[in-house]
């Protein structure tokens, strides 16, 4: 049996977590009464909305998920050889700096 990963309008998920915040329901009730598939799903939107204060504001961030489309893997490409630690740590500080 296959699942489909569901994609759900910025209006919902701002329904859903305002439910959470002005309820003293459980992630697991809240996640029950959308009919969504598990508490995680709730508690991802309410952590990115407690974060940026908005549904809208994390939209075009790049999924957590393993399948997270227009993210580049670090680990696919040239292999980078190093002639000793300092000089990787060095390098990979510079990768996640130019990430920024």
């Amino acid at each position: 049996m296959s699942r489909k990963n569901n994609s759900y309008s910025n209006e919902f998920k701002l329904q859903v977590v305002q439910s959470y915040l002005n309820s003293e329901d459980s992630y697991v009730t809240t996640s029950k009464k959308f009919n969504l598939r598990s508490k995680t799903q709730v508690e991802r939107w309410v952590q990115k909305y407690k974060e940026f204060g908005s549904i809208e504001a994390f939209e075009h961030l790049p999924s957590l998920g393993s399948g997270a489309k227009g993210v580049k893997n670090p680990l696919k490409g040239k292999r980078v050889h190093f002639k000793n630690v300092e000089e990787e740590r060095d390098y990979y500080k510079a990768q996640v700096y130019f990430a920024r």
